[in-house]
C-alpha cells in the first residue's frame, strides 16, 4: 500500500538538498559543537532549576494553603463523582473563601461593568417594547455588543477568582443577551431579509469557537475525559480539530452524532483500542527494516474504525456537522504545514490524515494520504506527496481556523507532556483561583512567580539561539525545534494532571481500568472551565440556531 512504501533513494536526495542550503563557514564550523554544549549544558541547569521550583511550590501549597477545613473542603472537589456533585463542592469553597460577596460586587478592574449594565438596561427595555422603533433599536444594540470579548466579557481574569461561576453581572449579561437575540429572531416588526441579514453580520462580527485536541501519544487518551465533559453539558463546538494523537480522538467524535459519542465513550471502549502492540524486539526489528518502530498498514487497519471506514472530511460534515480538521507537515522540510478539512480537501479519507498527523519521524513513517472517487476507489492524493506529524510545526492551528471558519476563540485539550509542565497561571485560571492572600497574591509568592517566568523566558531563549542559527543537526531529516517554540495554548486550556507513571503509557494502550482513570481526569480538569465554555457558547449558539431558522423561513 502507498501508506508503507519506502524510498531509501529518495530520503539520500533529501539529505544532499538539506546539506546543499544549510549555511556553512570557517567560525561556524569551529564554533558549532562548543556552541551545542554550552547551551545545552545551560539548558539543562536551568530546567532543573525550574522543575525543582515548580516542586517547592507545589509543597508550600500543599503545607501551607491547603489546610483544615480548607483542605477537606478541596477533597470534597476532587472526589466529586459527577458534575453536578462538583459544583454543590466548590460552591461550598466558595462559600468558605467568601467568594461570594465578590461576586455579587459589579466593579471589578479587568472587564467595563458600567457598559455591562447600560447595555443589560437597554436591551431589558427595547426586548419587552412593543414599539416597532424599538425592535430596531434591539437590533442595533446587538450590533454593539455581539462582538469577542465585547468590554472585556471574556477575560479569564474574571473567571480565575473563584471555584463556580464569575461576576453576578456577567451571568446576568450573558442571560439578558441570549433572550435578545431570540426576541429579535421572532419580532414581528422586521422582515426575515432583514433579520438574515443582520444574523449574518452578528455571526461575523462574534466569532465561531473552536475545540482543539493537541498531540501527546498516549497522554492523548486524556482527551476523552475532556470530550465526555463537554458532550454531557452540550457544549461541544461544530469546529474541531486534531493534531498527532488528537486527530485520532477527534475522528472518533466528528464521525458520529451525539447519541453515537454518548455510547462510544465509555470506559468498555478500551476493547477497541488496539493501535500499539508487539514487543520492544519487534519494533527494534521494524525500525530496522522500514525506519520506523510500528506498521503503517496495521495503524491504517485499527484507524478505520475510529473513522467508521474510509469515511472522506466531506461525508463525514453531512453526517454529523461537525467540521473536522487534520493538521498535517509535508515531509518536505520546507512546504508550509497543511490544514485539511472539508473545504481544503474534501475528498481525503480522514484514515489517511489521521495517520499523517501520527507520524512522528521514527515512530510511523510518512504517509500518503489518500482520496475516494466517485465510484469509491481510493487512489493517492496530491500526486501522492507524503505527510507526517503535524504537531512537529501546528499543534494549535489557530491562525488556519480563524482564516478558513472565522475562528476567533480556542478551547485546546493540551496532553502533550513536554509543555504541560510550563503551564503555571501565576495569578490562578479558569475555576482553579490563587489561594494566597484569598486570591489576591502570586501563586507560590511573588518571588517564586518571578523565578518561574525567568526561567521560563530564559529556556525560550536558548531554544531559539539554537534554532535560529541553525546549529542543532537534523534528527531524522526533522528541526525538533517548534515542538518547543509553536504556540500550546486558547481561550480556554484544558490540562491534565498527569504524573510519572503515565511515561511508561507513553507508548501503549489503556486498558478499561487505565481508560477508566483517564475518563475520569479529563472530566475533572474540564470542569472547572465549565462556566466560561458556557458564557461563549450560549450566545453562539443562540446567533447559529436563529440564522439557521430564519434561512429554513426564506
Amino acid at each position: 500500500m502507498p501508506v508503507r512504501k519506502k524510498l531509501p533513494r529518495k530520503e539520500r536526495r533529501l539529505a544532499r538538498e538539506q546539506e546543499a542550503i544549510t549555511p556553512n563557514g570557517i567560525s561556524q564550523s569551529l564554533l558549532r559543537y562548543p556552541l551545542i554544549i554550552c547551551i545545552g549544558f545551560t539548558i539543562l541547569v536551568e530546567l532543573l532549576l525550574y522543575i525543582g521550583l515548580r516542586q517547592i511550590v507545589r509543597v508550600w501549597e500543599n503545607s501551607i494553603s491547603w489546610r483544615g477545613k480548607r483542605r477537606q473542603l478541596r477533597n470534597r472537589l476532587r472526589e466529586a463523582g459527577s458534575y453536578a456533585e462538583w459544583c454543590t463542592a466548590a460552591d461550598a469553597l466558595d462559600n468558605y473563601m467568601g467568594k461570594d460577596q465578590w461576586k455579587k460586587a459589579a466593579p471589578y478592574g479587568f472587564y467595563d461593568y458600567r457598559l455591562i449594565q447600560k447595555v443589560i438596561q437597554h436591551l431589558k427595555k427595547y426586548r419587552q417594547s412593543d414599539d416597532p422603533e424599538d425592535a430596531f433599536n434591539l437590533k442595533d444594540v446587538l450590533y454593539a455588543c455581539l462582538k469577542q470579548n465585547f468590554a472585556g466579557i471574556e477575560n479569564s481574569k474574571l473567571y480565575s477568582n473563584t471555584y463556580l461561576g464569575t461576576k453576578v453581572l456577567v451571568e446576568e449579561y450573558v442571560n439578558e443577551v441570549t433572550r435578545a437575540i431570540d426576541a429579535l429572531a421572532r419580532s414581528p416588526h422586521l422582515s426575515s431579509k432583514d433579520k438574515l441579514l443582520a444574523f449574518k453580520l452578528y455571526s461575523r462580527n462574534y466569532g465561531r469557537s473552536a475545540f482543539c485536541l493537541s498531540g501527546g501519544a498516549g497522554f492523548g487518551y486524556y482527551h476523552l475525559g475532556v470530550i465526555r465533559a463537554l458532550l454531557d453539558r452540550n457544549l461541544l463546538p461544530s469546529i474541531i480539530t486534531g493534531t498527532s494523537a488528537g486527530s485520532l480522538l477527534g475522528a472518533i467524535v466528528c464521525t458520529r452524532t451525539d447519541e453515537e459519542l454518548r455510547q462510544v465513550l465509555v470506559p468498555g471502549l478500551a476493547e477497541r483500542i488496539n493501535i500499539v502492540d508487539g514487543t520492544f524486539v519487534d519494533r527494534l526489528k521494524n525500525y530496522f527494516k522500514t525506519g520506523a518502530i510500528f506498521d503503517s498498514e496495521k495503524w491504517c487497519r485499527e484507524a478505520m474504525w475510529y473513522t467508521r471506514g474510509s469515511m472522506t472530511f466531506k461525508e463525514a460534515y453531512e453526517r454529523t456537522g461537525r467540521i473536522y480538521n487534520v493538521s498535517v507537515v509535508p515531509s518536505d522540510a520546507h512546504s508550509p504545514p497543511k490544514l485539511l478539512n472539508y473545504i481544503t480537501a474534501p475528498d481525503c479519507v480522514i484514515w489517511s490524515a489521521v495517520l499523517a498527523s501520527a507520524a512522528i519521524p521514527g515512530v510511523l513513517n510518512a504517509v500518503v494520504l489518500m482520496q475516494k472517487t466517485k465510484t469509491g476507489q481510493l487512489i493517492p492524493y496530491n500526486y501522492g506527496h507524503r505527510f507526517k506529524d503535524g504537531s512537529l510545526r501546528t499543534d494549535i492551528p489557530s491562525q488556519t481556523l480563524h482564516n478558513y471558519f472565522n475562528v476567533n476563540y480556542t478551547i485546546v485539550s493540551q496532553v502533550n507532556p513536554h509543555i504541560h509542565l510550563f503551564f503555571y497561571a501565576p495569578q490562578g485560571s479558569p475555576g482553579r483561583p490563587v489561594t494566597h492572600l484569598n486570591g489576591k497574591g502570586w501563586r507560590g509568592g511573588f518571588l517564586a512567580s518571578t523565578m518561574e517566568q525567568v526561567l521560563k523566558l530564559e529556556l525560550s531563549k536558548w531554544l531559539k539561539v539554537l534554532r535560529d542559527l541553525d546549529l542543532l543537526p537534523k534528527l531524522l531529516n526533522q528541526d525538533w525545534s517548534s515542538i518547543w517554540l509553536q504556540k500550546f495554548d486558547g481561550d480556554v486550556t484544558i490540562l491534565p494532571k498527569s504524573k510519572l507513571s503515565d511515561w511508561l503509557h507513553l507508548l501503549s494502550d489503556p486498558n478499561e481500568e487505565r481508560l477508566k482513570m483517564l475518563f475520569r481526569v479529563g472530566e475533572l480538569r474540564t470542569w472547572p472551565k465549565i462556566t466560561m465554555i458556557s458564557n461563549r457558547m450560549r450566545i453562539e449558539n443562540a446567533i447559529e440556531l436563529n440564522r439557521k431558522a430564519l434561512k429554513n423561513t426564506i
